[in-house]
């Protein structure tokens, strides 16, 4: 099966449910507390290793409770992590808020992730071996322009979730094979509010670009054109925590399953991984916290087979 290398962000998740956000100055109660393990990297490396993928996580813990327990969570999805450092700085936290209606606003300290700024010699060469590269903006952009680097000349897919929106070198968005922005950070990376626009500026010089857009569905773009909304699965949310990186590790994930390396994405390919990834994040979105919420590969078969026999 071909390798997923996820080089990414990981962090545990200190999850506060609230019926609303305070305004400043504010106190409230909240409803409940939980720590949930997340961060992008490991949330899109979990998802995908869910749904069937071979992955390997690169990036860094601290040697700390909340970093033993993601090094345990990573062995029990079955994700090689022989190449996770362990930094001289805590573990990362994110610090989430769940409102009742299921949207949520997060605030990251990044801890050991940002101690990631180059990789090792056997990072590299898991990257190299691998036959995708998966990537988000939570680790410092010299180790993502250093992962895309390797990748490229190996041959490697290369897949950013733009998110945080961080400012990229010049030529750093074209030198990645796809990249899934939310319709906010599209927006942000490039001047345009249409979600359409947005893409097709995105998937500009043989690019792919996916723009999530909850529960209006995506757009999906390649090479400067807009190829169609993919509308998303009608279902009743509770957290919307993890959606995102459940879509891109499921995405990837389908992609992996079926990709032979060296030959091109078609059109066809691409639109039957989104139809994967949006039933897979319709069905995060179901329940709470992040990796706690990443459905398997035998509920999205489920769920995909019944819409066939009614379809």
């Amino acid at each position: 099966m071909n390798t997923i290398a996820v080089l990414g962000s990981a962090n545990m998740d200190l999850v506060v449910r609230q019926a609303r956000l305070p305004l400043p100055g504010e106190t409230i109660f909240g409803a409940g507390f939980s720590t949930v393990p997340g961060g992008k990297g490991l949330n899109q490396a979990v998802a995908a290793a869910r749904l069937g993928a071979d992955v390997t996580f690169l990036g860094a813990v601290g040697a700390d409770a909340y970093g033993a327990e993601l090094r345990t969570l990573l062995t029990t999805e079955g994700i090689r992590s022989t190449e996770l450092a362990t930094a001289d700085a805590p573990t990362g936290t994110a610090h989430i808020s769940v409102v009742d209606s299921g949207e949520n606003s997060i605030v990251v300290v990044s801890g050991a992730n940002a101690s990631v700024t180059t990789l090792s010699v056997e990072q590299r060469a898991v990257v190299a071996d691998a036959a995708f590269l998966v990537m988000q903006c939570e680790l410092p952009t010299r180790a993502l322009a250093e992962g895309i680097a390797v990748a490229r000349a190996a041959g490697v897919f290369t897949v950013l979730t733009p998110a945080p929106v961080v400012p990229l070198p010049a030529g750093f968005l074209a030198s990645v094979d796809l990249v899934i922005p939310n319709q906010i950070e599209a927006a942000e990376l490039t001047g345009e509010s249409d979600p359409v626009r947005a893409a097709e500026t995105l998937s500009a010089g043989q690019t792919w670009a996916i723009v999530t857009l909850g529960a209006e569905g995506s757009v999906v773009a390649y090479d400067g054109e807009a190829l169609g909304l993919a509308p998303a699965r009608p279902v009743t949310a509770v957290d919307t925590t993890a959606a995102g990186d459940t879509f891109v590790g499921a995405l990837v994930a389908h992609l992996a399953v079926n990709f032979v390396r060296g030959t091109a994405l078609t059109r066809d390919d691409m639109i039957e991984a989104v139809r994967f990834a949006t039933v897979a994040s319709s069905v995060s979105v179901t329940r709470t916290g992040a990796t706690s919420s990443m459905p398997t590969r035998a509920e999205v078969d489920a769920i995909l087979a019944q819409s066939l026999r009614h379809g």
